[in-house]
């Protein structure tokens, strides 16, 4: 009964909203630092776009979303995804229900449509957020973000918000949020860019650079900030 009351889509708006509210709450006690200075005019330069995040580091993206720019962004059709997708809402980010996995699972996730969807969302000029890693695979980036690059023609842009001041769960993916009065440094790595006729190897090498930078922008972000990736170690682990 608890978990039908908990998955329930009203409950679960609720408790977006109230995520949100936290996050703007963190958002205006904590002093930001952007990487690069002029990260928003980069982003709006290359816009359309596909910002990479790792999963369970993804909860403070909200906070260095250019206000005047568009976004939707991937969020899972199951478990808590209402709770994401709300919390989305609150800070003007379209949701998209679906999910990545393994070749077995794609259609029984939705993550076809999804994809298509967000193809379809970048050539019509709106950006997209979602993090790269496999779900329950933390810190390996699978093949679906680069396909969507190849298919797209829009640049991934790697990126990392972490606060020197956060409670980090005990999570398979070491889920980490910001506290109140904290530093917050919000960074972003160079595009990576998939030519339309790329092949398996040419997309394998993809991934694994997405996976590298990704890799490289957190541990950045907490270098700035004199603390360490909660993360860093779960591929190693795996």
């Amino acid at each position: 009964m608890f978990k039908r009351f908990a998955r329930s889509q009203a409950v679960q708006a609720a408790v977006g909203r109230l995520l949100a509210l936290y996050l703007k709450t963190v958002g205006a006690t904590s002093r930001m630092e952007l990487v690069p200075a002029d990260l928003p005019e980069r982003l709006r330069a290359e816009a359309p776009v596909i910002i990479a995040l790792w999963h369970g580091q993804h909860f403070m993206i909200p906070l260095a979303k250019p206000a005047d720019m568009p976004f939707a962004v991937l969020i899972s059709k199951h478990g808590d995804g209402g709770i994401n997708a709300a919390a989305c809402e609150s800070f003007g980010i379209r949701p998209v229900r679906g999910s990545g996995g393994r070749p077995d699972q794609m259609h029984k996730k939705g993550a076809v449509a999804a994809l298509r969807d967000l193809v379809r969302i970048l050539k019509g000029g709106e950006s997209v957020t979602l993090t790269a890693d496999i779900p329950k695979t933390a810190r390996v980036a699978g093949l679906g973000i680069v396909t969507l690059a190849r298919l797209s023609g829009r640049p991934i842009v790697p990126a990392a918000v972490v606060s020197d001041r956060a409670k980090v769960f005990d999570s398979w993916d070491r889920a980490a949020i910001g506290l109140p009065f904290g530093r917050i440094v919000a960074l972003i790595g160079e595009p990576i860019r998939v030519p339309a006729d790329a092949d398996e190897a040419a997309l394998e090498a993809a991934r694994l650079r997405v996976q590298d930078e990704l890799d490289r922008v957190h541990h950045d972000a907490h270098a700035r900030l004199g603390t360490t990736d909660p993360g860093r170690d779960l591929r190693r682990a795996a």
